[in-house]
């Protein structure tokens, strides 16, 4: 049983459905639609569903809703598998399709119309919209909805072979047309359409609906509950009308509010349009909110699954901030990345005193967050990188980095002294600087100290690296709302390409997507373009903590 502690409304109806004796074990279902890519939206879907699951002892199938083969692709299969692996879940045995089921939706079609609850209609799908009535005019009956019910078998075994154009005819439930819910005005339950299926071939002609098929795969599986978002919550009369007329086994159906989230669009059809529109480099873009996006990004599973846990569910809809799942990312990594040096900005030092052929190796711890880690190697020698902003010709005020005549320590290496800034056409191109050799390591032994620790490669062995810097895809929280154009909102300066990048060696050992931290930059990980000498890495997350400060204000404010 779930513990009461972490407690929402869903897990409330099924801790009540079990002590009631409703149902007596838990068995849910994430049923995804292959005509596209997940996103973070389907995440919070996948992490609730799976696990449900899991804290009640119970089971979750991943079941494919694909009753739609003009939509639909086998690549989106395979995609959607990755990524709910990807994610963490397994679904063991239970990997199901809509249209496994196919032949046994079309018998209980044929038990509906032989009860006198469905016909075959010809009205135009326009006609159809037209007969429905509105919200507050009932809707008019088809002139073909009181067909005998020979007449309806016959054409709905002529529709199945094939004999009728696509849109000719289809097939609704009979319920009622004056129904103050529209969904419940003689639905359709089955459209011709002449499409290659991905999995069926052309043996069917006639599809059908999501209204009719969804609640048939549930009671087919043996689902206990259908947990779906909010609008849905209107066709739930129709799930249980479908399901009660054929007196089979029917799971309960829940609602939640689905996931909104800042300075993103959650839409399909937007997403679709960015990419079809070449405003991303593809559905993997790192700026998307695509689980794909996200994982080439550098965005670890357990922070995905820590950022659905931590927001919850509800009934009531609501904007996530950015700003809590960069926070979850970055508390994971935090803990989970190990650190090495990268210089975005490089500026040549040049240590006078230093030999010149002498190269050194200094041990540096791969994490402070875990000792266990250990250290690695790193070179040093004569001449470095650090970052440009570490060095100010005219420092202002609190500015403890490099400047001419100051002392900074380089990390896990020496402390070192500007004495001379190198200047072509009015810029400093590189700085000579001499180091105290007693302080290898870092630390002075007269116990003095410095204000500022740099990071810092070296020159001879640093690899070089292009480096993409992210920043928010569109420029306001809500791209997409007031009915606005959202490509309108289109963040022109949401991808910086830096390619003068120097980084450490051991970078280039790491595998396409591992993440780490570059000290005092961010968090970053392999791009899996990376391709022979040509590294490129991604920046997965800043290092400074936004939500913090937006939490506390929060707090202020309650």
């Amino acid at each position: 049983m779930n513990d009461e502690s972490s407690t929402d409304f869903i897990r409330d109806i099924i801790n009540h459905d079990l002590e009631t004796g409703r149902y007596d074990r838990v068995h849910t279902r994430f049923p995804p639609e292959p005509n596209g890519f997940l996103h973070i939206g389907h995440a919070k879907s996948i992490c609730l569903n799976f696990g449900i699951a899991e804290e009640y002892g119970g089971k979750c199938n991943l079941r494919f809703d694909d009753t739609n083969p003009s939509t639909e692709e086998e690549t989106y299969v395979q995609s959607i598998i990755e990524d709910v692996r990807w994610l963490g879940f397994d679904w063991e045995d239970r990997l199901f399709f809509a249209s496994d089921y196919f032949d046994q939706m079309y018998e209980y079609a044929v038990q509906l119309v032989e009860k006198g609850r469905a016909y075959v209609d010809d009205l135009s799908a326009e006609e159809i919209r037209r007969y429905r009535g509105t919200l507050t005019q009932p809707g008019t009956n088809s002139p073909y909805r009181d067909r005998p019910v020979e007449g309806n078998l016959d054409l709905l075994e002529r529709m199945k072979e094939g004999e009728f154009g696509d849109g000719e005819k289809v097939l609704r439930a009979r319920i009622d047309m004056a129904h103050p819910n529209m969904n419940m005005r003689d639905p359709v339950m089955y459209r011709i359409l002449r499409a290659t299926h991905h999995r069926t071939g052309d043996r069917w002609c006639i599809y059908p609906t999501y209204d009719w098929a969804h609640g048939l795969e549930d009671s087919i599986e043996g689902i206990t509950h259908s947990i779906c978002t909010l609008e849905f919550e209107n066709h739930r009369p129709l799930y249980d009308w479908f399901l009660d007329q054929l007196g089979v086994y029917r799971p309960r159906q829940i609602e939640f509010a689905r996931l909104n989230l800042t300075y993103t669009v959650m839409s399909k059809r937007m997403l679709r349009s960015l990419v079809e529109g070449g405003q991303v480099s593809g559905w993997d873009d790192p700026r998307l909110p695509t689980i794909r996006g996200m994982r080439r990004r550098g965005y670890p599973p357990a922070a995905i699954r820590d950022f659905c846990q931590r927001i919850g569910v509800s009934k009531s809809e609501s904007t996530i901030p950015m700003e809590l799942l960069e926070h979850c990312v970055r508390d994971e990594l935090n803990r989970t990345a190990p650190r090495y040096m990268g210089v975005l900005h490089p500026l040549k030092v040049i240590l006078d005193n230093y030999p010149r052929d002498q190269v050194e190796y200094m041990g540096v711890e791969n994490s402070p967050e875990d000792p266990a880690a250990g250290t690695r190697q790193v070179p040093f020698s004569r001449v470095l990188y650090i970052e440009r902003e570490d060095f100010r010709e005219h420092p202002p005020k609190k500015y403890y980095r490099l400047a001419p005549g100051r002392e900074v320590r380089l990390k896990n290496a020496y402390l070192i002294t500007c004495q001379e800034a190198i200047k072509e056409d009015g810029e400093v191109t590189a700085l000579r600087c001499t180091v105290d050799p007693a302080t290898r390591g870092g630390d002075a032994p007269d116990g003095r100290s410095v204000r500022a620790t740099l990071h810092w490669v070296s020159a001879p062995h640093a690899v070089d690296a292009e480096v993409r810097l992210y920043q928010r895809l569109f420029t306001v929280e809500d791209p997409a709302g007031q009915g606005r154009d959202f490509k309108e909102h289109l963040n022109p300066h949401s991808l910086r390409t830096l390619t003068s990048c120097k980084v450490e060696p051991a970078v280039r050992e790491l595998a396409s997507v591992e993440r780490f931290q570059f000290l005092r930059q961010g968090y970053f990980c392999v791009d899996p373009d990376t391709a022979g000498d040509h590294l490129i890495i991604n920046q997965t997350v800043e290092l400074r903590d936004t939500w913090a400060r937006i939490s506390r204000q929060m707090a202020k404010n309650r």
